[in-house]
């Protein structure tokens, strides 16, 4: 299980990767690199445009409601 650090830290990186994606083949190869760590939902999120900083925001109220 990764810490809420790496977790922050990937997603900021999966995005910045795919808003430089030029091709297909280059958001397979993202997605395959980070589906393990993120999720599809996660990943399927970022690739229509929702920002980091969102799912960011929404895993920590998650996480707050289940303490």
């Amino acid at each position: 299980m990764t810490t809420d650090a790496e977790y922050e830290a990937t997603l900021k990186a999966a995005e910045q990767a795919l808003n430089q994606a030029e091709t297909a083949d280059d958001i397979r190869r993202i997605w395959k690199e980070n589906t393990g760590a993120l999720g599809h939902r996660t990943l399927g999120r970022l690739l229509t445009g929702t920002p980091a900083s969102r799912l960011l925001e929404r895993r920590a109220n998650r996480a707050d409601r289940d303490e």
